[in-house]
Formats: C-alpha cells, structure tokens, sequence
C-alpha cells in the first residue's frame, strides 16, 4: 500500500512570496551553496519534491542553503521534524531511506549559546526610531525578529504577527562591527499605505552579546535621506518552532 504524502504549503508559500519559479528558487539555492562554500546540485525537480512533500525533510546542505535564500530558519518551511540527524538524500534529491518515521529528519533545534559566544542566530527585539515630518512627531517602529547566521552572514526576518509592517535585514559581521541593508513593507492600512522603504545599517555588539546597536539610513516619504537610531535585543537562542511561535506576538 501506498503511504500517503502532504504537500509543503509552507514552503511553496515562502517561494511564491519571493516571486521566484521553481528554476529561479534553485538557481537561488546554488548560487547560496557557491557564496557560503557549499556547492549543491539544487534544481527544479528538487523543489518540485520537496513541495509535493515526496521528500520530508532535505540535507543539511540543502537546509543551509534554504536559510540562506529564504532568510527563514528550517523549522519555519514546512518540512517534517524530530529528534535526531538529518534524512539521507542523495545528489538528485532522493531519499535512501525507505521508513516514513525515518524520514522525519530535521532536528529539533536547541539553545545554542548567546551571541557573547559568537552566535547571533536566535530571536530578538528589533527597535528603531523615526521621525514623521507629516505628522511632526517621532515614532517607534518594534518587531521580533528571527536572526539566521551562516558564517559572516545575519540575515533577521520579522515574524508575521509582530507587527503590521514586515521588516527584513542583511548584514555582515565584522569583528563587533555588524553592517548591511534593511527593507521595511509598511501596514498597507496604515500612515505609509504599504509603502516600501529601504536603506542602510551600521551596528555595534556590546561585549554581552545581548545587545547590538547603531543608526540605520535611509529616503523619507519627500525622498529626503533621514537617519535614526536602531537596537536589537536578544531574547532567545533557538529556532524551535515552538519558540518562535511564542514570540509571533505583537511587539509593541
């Protein structure tokens, strides 16, 4: 008898959200694997498998790739979890093991240590100040974010319900120096109308780890370049999807 399969909404939702085709995602994934220094043969058939659910969960490879381009940690793209290694597939993406319970394959995130020990990846609290010349007042803009780490490289998502706008960040570490770019996709019921803004970031990591601050820059509504100051707060080190889950609640 044949065991029945489930279709990874999840990740087929990230994609689409991404705008990529199923070629564009895994050209995506291989020029991830080239930057970061692990080359895969990630392609269409792939991802095609990885959708319909025939394959549960991918190698680890193909996990770092995933965050990498999505920007997301593997327990928020709908492949399958337990506790234990990774499932074994092959370089055309086939899985070797036969047993639907072995198939479950991507572990459950633990606590790694704080960013003081060299990791960023985790949640934390991102807060930045802006000031509105239509309104003549300042503001607050706060998310919780999902910060992915993969050698130099941060990338923070916002989780959905953490706010009404959704905020992303791509940085580089460099000592206690972290810098990069960010995009903000304002409410669309809001001031800005979902208005899109986007510039750059230059933090600094206090010697705990749990703190990282400095100024973002960027165009006003006139097209005018204002600047402010922006923080992130560490909360918490895992990934878990019951962690995350926690903190998709609003920020404010």
């Amino acid at each position: 008898m044949s065991r029945m399969t489930s279709p990874n909404a999840a990740l087929r939702a990230v994609r689409a959200g991404m705008r990529m085709s199923q070629d564009d995602f895994a050209r995506a994934l291989q020029a991830a694997g080239h930057r970061t220094g692990e080359p895969n043969d990630a392609n269409k058939r792939l991802v095609q498998r990885w959708e319909s659910g025939a394959i549960a969960a991918p190698r680890p490879v193909y996990a770092r790739a995933l965050e990498v381009v999505t920007g997301l940690p593997i327990s928020l793209l709908g492949f399958a979890q337990m506790p234990g290694g990774h499932a074994a597939e092959d370089q055309h993406g086939r899985n070797d093991l036969a047993s639907p319970i072995s198939n479950l394959a991507t572990p459950t995130p633990v606590h790694r240590p704080a960013a003081a020990h060299g990791s960023y990846e985790g949640v934390w609290l991102s807060r930045y100040q802006y000031h509105s010349s239509g309104r003549e007042e300042s503001f607050a803009g706060q998310h919780f974010v999902v910060v992915i780490q993969h050698g130099d490289r941060l990338t923070a998502r916002s989780l959905p319900s953490s706010a009404a706008s959704s905020l992303s960040l791509d940085l580089t570490v460099d000592g206690s120096v972290i810098t990069g770019t960010w995009v903000e996709q304002t409410d669309p019921g809001g001031y800005y109308r979902g208005a899109r803004y986007h510039g750059a970031i230059q933090l600094l990591a206090e010697p705990t780890g749990r703190r990282i601050a400095g100024k973002w820059v960027g165009f006003g509504k006139d097209m005018d370049v204002n600047t402010g100051p922006w923080e992130l707060i560490f909360q918490d080190a895992s990934t878990s999807k019951a962690t995350l889950d926690r903190y998709n609640t609003p920020a404010g």
